[in-house]
């Protein structure tokens, strides 16, 4: 099994109240997320959601991970212990922003 190792992302600008689709499982292809990275590059506070979303699935309270406060101008790393592993084809790492913009990059593994 080859690993390409980095950044699994460039930088996603995410608008407000919405979410998007950061990377998702191809061909049961191991994807292995070490962090994700979130920025709020205005002058507003935004809140910053991770969702786990299954394949055929949708973003909500059921898969969302992680749901933290940016204040203008932060960096916030998020860094579980372990890696998050998607292993299904289809299954993908879902980002969204609450009330301002938000920047996110991931990093991590993909089997190649």
């Amino acid at each position: 099994m080859a690993l390409e190792r980095g950044k699994l992302s460039d930088v996603v600008q995410v608008a407000a109240g919405t979410t998007v689709s950061i990377i998702t499982c191809a061909s049961s292809k191991k994807v292995y997320i070490r962090s994700v990275i979130c920025h709020q590059p205005t002058t507003d506070a935004a809140t910053a959601q991770v969702f786990f979303v299954p394949n055929g699935g949708t973003p909500g309270i059921a898969n969302k991970i992680f749901d933290v406060n940016v204040n203008a101008g932060e960096t916030v790393l998020l860094e579980p212990s372990y890696p998050l592993v998607l292993d299904t084809t289809g299954e993908s790492l879902r980002v969204g922003a609450g009330t301002s913009t938000i920047n996110f990059i991931i990093t991590g593994d993909k089997e190649v």
